[in-house]
């Protein structure tokens, strides 16, 4: 298989990652405006612009119903949200950046002292100057929340309070996009579609797999390919809920989140630990600079890879990050913006998801058919005519740890972690060995 990326998410191609980039982030860009919460038309409108692009399959799942240990909220509706001061002036209005009211508010039309406004002011005192996120999916609280700058300013008197919103029995909605392979077996690729205007987390994932899903149609692929785009917890819960009796064709799931910055890369391995996507995701490497992604071993807290490796079901889904949830200070912040994510970021976080799936897709044991001692490379054009270096070049390095590996019980993502190269390096190392004669193809290794 091979993922080549495919012009028709950019108006004009440039060439490779740098392309897909600008591609990306200009389908994020018209995301980013939208105020999404875990229900509601935000859902709805991002659902619309994604389907500009793939086919996605949009699924309905009613107020009151039983998610497992969950129920479906009541759908939130949005309108407007202001706060007036004493001499009238408005100080925050939903109007100018939908973070300035508390997601899934009550609604409230009210005049009122700052002492009893207070409480429900939200605001960071350690970064004054931005507006927070923060939500109340499953309680009956309204608020607003602001710079803490702007708060420290607030003079004693009445404020007029104006928040237009509904609870109403409707729906959650989710979408999801299957790109067939020559088996039904699966791998899942998950984003969260609840964070509102959040470029990094999460337009920067929904624009990521839309691109991606976008680019494979044209490819043959030994996997079925699902994407997921859903709120978060309760949406990927209702998803499992409903494919539950199909949950044995998913053979490895990615979540992606915040892959639009320029930290990182970071991986949190499946509860299993071990498993194909685990071990995959160690073995790419991310950016010009060739970095290693930063590994963790899963805890039952993050984002939706909890719900898949829940002990129930306990999928082999991880979770890819540039900079991981909470460790950026623009996290759940207006800081979180446009200015944030960058082509060139997204563009090499496209790379690294192309490559763990090259990986699922090719990795192959290798025979060497010349076992006995090194074969003498250069007569086959693989080794400088000139000796006595110091070092070896990667590929050169990839070449003898192949073959030495090379003993038909090593696959090419075996080598990759016994040697510590990409799997790119060995796997480059492993064709032209093939195509010189050295080494043979014993078939591709899938789990």
């Amino acid at each position: 298989m091979d993922l080549t990326t495919d012009a028709s998410c950019a108006s004009e191609p440039d060439d490779g990652a740098q392309d897909i980039g600008k591609s990306i982030y200009a389908l994020a860009a018209r995301l980013y405006p939208i105020c999404r919460s875990i229900t509601g038309q935000g859902v709805l409108a991002t659902l619309d612009i994604l389907r500009q692009h793939i086919d996605i399959d949009v699924h309905s799942v009613a107020s009151g119903t039983q998610v497992f240990g969950w129920i479906a909220p009541s759908e939130w509706i949005v309108r407007s949200a202001s706060l007036k001061g004493p001499c009238g002036r408005t100080i925050v209005d939903f109007a100018d950046h939908n973070l300035h009211v508390l997601n899934y508010s009550i609604p409230v039309h009210a005049r009122m002292p700052l002492g009893d406004l207070k409480p429900h002011l939200h605001t960071l005192p350690e970064q004054s100057d931005v507006i927070p996120y923060k939500t109340a999916y499953y309680t009956d609280e309204w608020g607003f929340c602001m710079r803490h700058d702007q708060f420290a300013t607030l003079e004693e008197g009445f404020y007029e309070v104006s928040i237009d919103t509904e609870k109403v029995p409707g729906h959650l909605t989710y979408g999801d996009y299957l790109h067939r392979g020559q088996v039904e077996d699966e791998v899942i690729l998950y984003a969260h579609i609840c964070h509102p205007s959040l470029a990094n987390d999460n337009c920067s994932g929904l624009a990521l797999l839309t691109c991606l899903a976008e680019s494979m149609r044209s490819e043959s692929t030994y996997y079925s390919y699902r994407f997921i785009f859903a709120p978060g917890t309760i949406g990927s819960l209702a998803w499992l809920q409903r494919n539950e009796e199909r949950l044995g064709r998913i053979k490895h799931g990615l979540v992606l989140s915040c892959v639009g910055d320029g930290g990182g890369p970071n991986y949190k391995r499946s509860r299993q630990g071990l498993a194909m996507i685990d071990r995959a995701a160690a073995c790419v490497r991310c950016g010009p600079d060739n970095i290693s992604p930063t590994l963790s071993d899963f805890i039952p807290y993050g984002y939706d890879e909890r719900q898949f490796c829940s002990p129930g079901f306990n999928l082999p889904v991880g979770l890819l990050q540039r900079s991981a949830f909470g460790t950026f200070p623009q996290y759940h912040t207006s800081a979180d913006n446009l200015d944030f994510i960058r082509p060139e970021h997204l563009g090499s976080s496209f790379q690294m998801v192309q490559d763990i799936l090259q990986i699922l897709e090719t990795n192959w044991t290798p025979l060497n058919l010349s076992p006995k001692g090194e074969p003498q490379l250069g007569q086959y054009g693989l080794f400088s005519a000139i000796g006595g270096h110091k070092t070896n070049s990667d590929r050169v390095m990839a070449y003898l740890w192949v073959l030495n590996l090379g003993d038909g019980a090593n696959s090419l993502l075996d080598i990759s972690e016994r040697s510590r190269m990409p799997f790119s390096e060995i796997a480059a190392a492993a064709d032209t060995l093939q195509s010189v004669g050295l080494v043979a193809n014993l078939g591709i290794v899938r789990l």
